[in-house]
């Protein structure tokens, strides 16, 4: 099997265009013949904000569900083994193509979004989600075996507004995180990181703070009544953090075929004491895996991706 088979190339394509901390794209595949490897790359975690790969492993689970709804949609089988091997824990999945298949209406709805999915870090419209669209998205985490809060729903909003207040100022705080920032935001021309165009302006107004990347926007007010979420999963651990991002990557291809934005938030989880205090505010029979806003807002651009020859390998036999 090579890149240019059918329908792997279009798979690796889509695998690519998840999302990841930083635009770090911490990954690489690996062919054989009827199967493709999803490796996460450890050369390319951050070691400031992701240093034991939990945010890297959930970009990884993206890739992987962008390569399944491709395959699917494209006509054929697939089965996908996580974790296959105990003496690689850098081998995170392997998926195996087989024969034909029909796909359903909801594989070709969400591997048709999978390139206009990406991070709007912009404000979003002070606009109501509808119901409908937020029990969509719920069912979207449950369907990988994940759970979806809407803190709003549960009268959380303003707390864990204050957690991730919280968090934000101890990392402005930070020199490390600040160089780890600086680092991956450096220079245009790059085909990782987040470039000037895609940062978002810094924020003038809202409950809750945006990581800002570049200081070249005036600061913008964000809007007021953020719909907040949070992804939760039973058991942590690799292989909870590999389901995690495969049921994030559906919850926002779900939100994108309903005409949503979302962006992350993503420092209550990048400090232990926060992501701990933020399990607790849920009611702690849930392990918290990421944070995102969810609303309407302006069509954002898309971030750089690496070429396919640089994070494609031919398995060695």
């Amino acid at each position: 099997m090579t890149p240019t088979d059918f329908p792997v190339l279009t798979a690796l394509e889509a695998a690519v265009r998840a999302p990841s901390p930083h635009n770090t794209q911490p990954w690489f595949f690996e062919l054989e013949p009827g199967a493709v490897e999803v490796h996460l790359d450890e050369d390319r975690l951050l070691r400031v904000c992701d240093p034991d790969g939990r945010e890297a492993r959930l970009a990884c689970g993206a890739a992987l569900l962008n390569i399944e709804l491709t395959i699917a949609a494209a006509g054929r089988l697939v089965e996908t083994e996580l974790m296959p091997d105990r003496g690689r824990p850098s081998l995170l999945a392997r998926v195996e193509i087989g024969g034909r298949h029909r796909p359903d209406a909801e594989e070709l709805r969400l591997a048709a979004v999978i390139p206009r999915r990406y991070s709007n870090r912009r404000p979003f419209a002070d606009r109501a989600v509808p119901e409908g669209v937020r029990t969509a998205v719920r069912r979207a985490a449950l369907a990988d075996g994940a759970g979806l809060v809407l803190v709003d729903e549960v009268g959380k909003l303003e707390a864990t507004a204050a957690l991730i207040r919280r968090a934000d100022h101890v990392q402005t705080q930070d020199g490390a995180f600040h160089e780890e920032l600086q680092a991956w935001t450096r220079g245009h021309g790059r085909d990782d990181g987040v470039p000037a165009f895609a940062g978002g302006p810094r924020s003038a107004g809202g409950l809750l703070p945006v990581r800002h990347f570049h200081d070249s926007e005036a600061p913008r007010p964000f809007e007021q009544d953020p719909v907040v979420a949070v992804l939760t999963t039973a058991a942590d651990g690799p292989s909870a953090q590999l389901r995690a991002g495969r049921a994030m990557q559906r919850v926002l291809l779900t939100a994108t075929t309903a005409g949503l934005s979302a962006s992350f938030y993503s420092q209550p989880m990048e400090i232990p004491s926060t992501r701990d205090e933020l399990r607790v505010l849920l009611g702690g029979s849930g392990y918290p895996q990421t944070v995102f806003r969810l609303g309407y807002g302006f069509p954002g651009v898309p971030t750089p991706r690496r070429p396919l020859e640089t994070v494609v390998r031919q398995k060695s036999s």
